[in-house]
């Protein structure tokens, strides 16, 4: 168990002063939005859109399987439906596809201007189809390019090493919605794109994007709306999540993995159809079926750990395990628990035929991506960033590969593979109340940037351990925070079979939330990890 941290005692005017400071930036309004004209040939994409509306030309709309994919085409397509203009709106399949506008879903496609959202940066094999075919190629992506771009008509990607866009950390479906913004004053509408703000922050949530500036706005303002709309697929989220606030969290942790699940076991389009549903009877089945693949998935995804894990070898610094006809859809789920897990990276590899492809999960301050580039001469494939990647292989060249990038990993310094943990500080536990609550629920959203605080618990008293859920693999521990207190309150350990020990004390990290059941509100700790 490592040792606790020494962190300074806060009172609750210090710990609003810290997470006010956070938030220090410019852009705090929907109003402080920059201009989208300032994303490098958005203007032009505008006017190209605007012109093959004007002209009566076939446009297509390619997105992504994920949820800011899967968001961003949704967003477009009922934009375009209120114009009203035709579009077809292809969403790639994960298995039969591949990522992205790939030279497959062009065979599908038959239109004039194929307009991509979320995806496309790097789709240079798509920009020679589409030259080949007299077809106008818009580019919108928010991913690192590459170093030569795509001979595209336009690639708006607040990425690209000459955009000068104030904000670049932005989401697929954000870009995708400031091109809109453009379209609309090109064409002289009256569409209110506010009214896109539900499903443009469960893009932002879902890609994990800093929760600060304009991203914050938007998440803050779309879960407000969220939690009134009339909009089919809010209705059920607040149905489904029986919650009168929702919190980003909610999003991250409960609608987001539903959302994900149709495009990594199934297909995209259920996810889309749930979130333009007309109705609320078509949002709900659509709902249902996302919920029945998460499901599955999470079955999945637990098979394939255990599975996982029996390959671990202990010796290894990076993990890198292999099986053959593991689901391509949940591998980066897999590699994340197995850092979890171990503490140490791994990479988690499905195996077809004579090709493996898979992801990577990282930790500490180790650049996964750094590792694998090292072993390029090996790989058929690469991309992503310091804490994730994916990459793809020969099945025959993974011993290699293995044993490669182990041997890059032992150079590095040892203190670069420990998980760190950012802590407030400590809490006098009778500050701990509802009055704190309600300050540290004024600074939400929280999320990446912004993250949930958390605090030092010191040598609690165990009270009681009850193991919960299906599998018995979740704890709620029972604590009295205080000497001299009466009152207890439950932390929540999933993923934790904790064991009552024998001095009955614990010491740990902690966020607090507030948990509603049955009508009743109280106050609930979730375990951050044990000291």
């Amino acid at each position: 168990m490592p040792k606790a941290p020494d962190v300074p005692l806060l009172d609750k005017a210090a710990v609003e002063r810290i997470l006010r400071a956070r938030l220090q930036t410019p852009y705090e309004r929907l109003s402080d939005i920059p201009d989208p004209a300032l994303l490098k040939d958005a203007s032009k994409a505008a006017k190209r859109l605007a012109d093959a509306v004007r002209g009566g030309e076939r446009i297509a709309l390619v997105g992504d399987y994920d949820v800011d994919g899967v968001s961003a085409t949704a967003i477009v397509s009922l934009f375009f439906a209120q114009i009203p203009y035709p579009l077809a709106v292809t969403i790639p399949n994960r298995f039969t596809d591949g990522y992205g506008v790939s030279p497959s879903v062009l065979e599908r496609v038959d239109a004039d201007v194929v307009l991509t959202v979320d995806n496309g940066i790097n789709a240079h094999a798509a920009a020679e189809i589409c030259k080949a075919r007299s077809i106008d190629l818009i580019i919108t992506d928010h991913h690192t390019p590459s170093a030569t771009l795509p001979d595209a008509y336009a690639v708006v990607d607040p990425k690209r090493t000459d955009d000068t866009y104030p904000f670049p950390e932005i989401c697929g479906a954000q870009v995708a919605w400031l091109l809109l913004a453009l379209l609309k004053k090109e064409l002289g509408l009256s569409i209110e794109l506010g009214q896109f703000l539900e499903i443009l922050a469960l893009a932002v949530i879902a890609d994990v994007m800093p929760l600060v500036g304009i991203n914050r706005a938007i998440v803050k303002a779309g879960l407000r709306q969220m939690e009134r709309s009339s909009r089919p697929m809010s209705v059920i989220v607040r149905e489904a999540l029986d919650k009168r606030t929702l919190t980003s969290e909610d999003i991250a942790f409960q609608i987001a993995p539903r959302l994900n699940a149709a495009g990594r076991l199934e297909d995209a389009s259920i996810a889309l159809a749930f979130l333009t549903a007309a109705d609320e009877a078509e949002a709900y089945r659509r709902f249902e079926q996302l919920t029945r693949l998460n499901e599955v998935r999470k079955q999945i995804e637990a098979d394939t750990t255990e599975q996982a894990m029996l390959q671990v070898d202990p010796d290894d610094r990076v993990i890198v395990v292999a099986g053959r006809g593991w689901n391509e859809g949940v591998v980066g789920i897999v590699a994340s628990r197995l850092v979890q897990h171990f503490e140490r990276p791994a990479i988690v590899l499905s195996i077809d035929g004579a090709r493996a492809k898979g992801s990577a999960r990282s930790l500490g301050s180790v650049s996964i991506y750094d590792l694998i580039a090292s072993q390029a001469d090996l790989l058929e494939g690469f991309g992503g960033h310091t804490m994730a990647a994916g990459l793809s292989l020969a099945a025959s060249d993974i011993a290699a590969f293995r044993k490669g990038i182990n041997r890059e990993a032992a150079a590095l310094d040892p203190d670069a593979f420990v998980q760190s943990e950012t802590l407030l500080g400590r809490l006098d536990p009778r500050h701990i109340d509802f009055e704190l609550l309600e300050l540290l629920e004024r600074f939400e959203p929280y999320g990446e940037a912004n993250p949930r605080p958390r605090f030092l618990l010191e040598e609690a008293e165990i009270v009681g351990v009850r193991h919960i859920g299906r599998e018995k693999d979740h704890s709620k521990i029972t604590l009295r925070l205080g000497r001299g207190l009466d009152e207890t309150v439950d932390l929540m350990a999933f993923r934790h079979r904790f064991e009552l020990p024998r001095h009955r004390r614990l010491t740990c990290s902690y966020t607090l939330t507030r948990n509603e059941w049955n009508g009743r509100v109280s106050l609930q700790l979730m375990l951050g990890r044990f000291y």
